[in-house]
């Protein structure tokens, strides 16, 4: 497939590019491997893909293309996929509904390739598309504008920056009411509850380990509030988790007390960022500040590893303030496709008027 340019979806001044079609994910799988790192994102990676390709697809038709610049470059990838939502044909990223920040598979500087690729493709392939919905992408790439597409929702994602410095640099970055909460909490769980931590990393541990942590995290909501684990979402983990095992990507670390899990801390790394994905944890400790405290732990070792981030991902919880030290909100971006798409969406809220929330999407396009 080949355009000079982009449609009217995108920036009228979009750079050049070509787009072609790849007929699966293992024949992107040499190109993602290369472009995958500049994302510094675990959910750009093709393991992540092809775990959520086997186990969410569901039947879903695959769109996945290269984008290459003038000179032939391989610049960005774009991994799509196309389903039919109550009557609507809706085009999404590949890892959709899980993945805490999705997007082309690119560099920061190529976003504008991509971005022309994109509306290349959805103009190529319209009357296959009702409405495309770019979600969890960053709120700085700039993608509504890029694509000519409208913000329908926008969640906070907290960052702590922590390149280069030394844990006693990061830990007065804190208040000091959280330093004194943090220190007292580990010391007392140590001394009265024998608090040790873990970090999983012999994969005939894993199985275990894995069940500790769905155990801990579904008695962290036993009254409801999380699917993160549930049906075959749990089965996309422990996928997903083996793989990133064997590439020393996982992060799943284990808090005994009293000799038995009693929390647990499931993430990723990947480069030099670490992301908190969930946790799980004994309501009988919450008095003692549990959760929190592994949260300072775990950053400490990722400050000890000279990691140069710590990713909380999506989600306003209070904690995550306390920690972060600056905010990287991802948004979601719809694009209609025609007269009909536009006044759906239009109906469903009144996008461009009404304040973003955390999980608005149309009620016409939920599964």
């Amino acid at each position: 497939m080949r355009s000079t340019g982009p449609p009217a979806a995108a920036q009228a001044a979009a750079p050049q590019c070509t787009v072609e079609p790849v007929p699966g994910l293992e024949e992107a799988r040499e190109d993602w491997a290369a472009l995958a790192p500049a994302t510094r994102n675990v959910f750009s990676t093709w393991e992540y893909a092809t775990a959520w390709w086997r186990h969410l697809a569901q039947g879903q038709e695959l769109w996945l293309y290269r984008v290459r610049s003038p000179d032939g470059r391989v610049a960005a990838l774009l991994p799509l996929c196309r389903h039919a939502v109550r009557g609507v044909s809706v085009v999404r990223f590949v890892g959709h509904g899980v993945a805490d920040e999705l997007g082309p598979v690119c560099a920061p500087q190529d976003r504008a390739l991509a971005a022309a690729g994109l509306a290349m493709v959805l103009d190529e392939r319209r009357g296959a598309w009702d409405v495309a919905i770019a979600e969890n992408v960053r709120a700085d790439a700039g993608w509504a504008q890029l694509l000519g597409g409208r913000v329908i929702r926008s969640e906070p994602s907290p960052v702590l920056t922590i390149a280069g410095a030394s844990w006693e640099d990061v830990e007065q970055g804190f208040s000091r009411s959280l330093r004194k909460a943090m220190r007292y909490g580990e010391r007392r769980l140590t001394r009265d509850h024998g608090l040790e931590l873990r970090l999983c990393d012999d994969p005939a541990r894993l199985e275990a380990d894995l069940e500790a942590f769905f155990t801990l995290h579904d008695a962290r909501w036993a009254q409801g509030g999380s699917v993160a684990f549930t049906g075959v979402r749990r089965e996309l983990h422990r996928d997903l988790a083996a793989v990133l095992l064997e590439r020393g990507r996982l992060r799943l670390w284990i808090a005994e007390a009293d000799g038995r899990p009693a929390a647990a801390w499931y993430g990723f790394r990947y480069g030099d960022v670490d992301g908190f994905y969930q946790s799980g944890r004994d309501p009988r400790y919450d008095a003692l500040s549990l959760g929190s405290v592994v949260i300072w732990h775990t950053i400490r070792a990722a400050v000890q590893d000279g990691q140069a981030e710590y990713r909380f991902l999506r989600g306003d919880e209070a904690y995550k303030a306390r920690f972060a030290s600056h905010d990287e909100p991802v948004e979601s971006v719809v694009l209609a496709a025609g007269r009909r798409s536009r006044a759906m969406l239009a109906a469903a809220g009144a996008m461009s008027a009404r304040p973003a929330t955390r999980r608005f999407v149309p009620d016409a396009l939920r599964r």
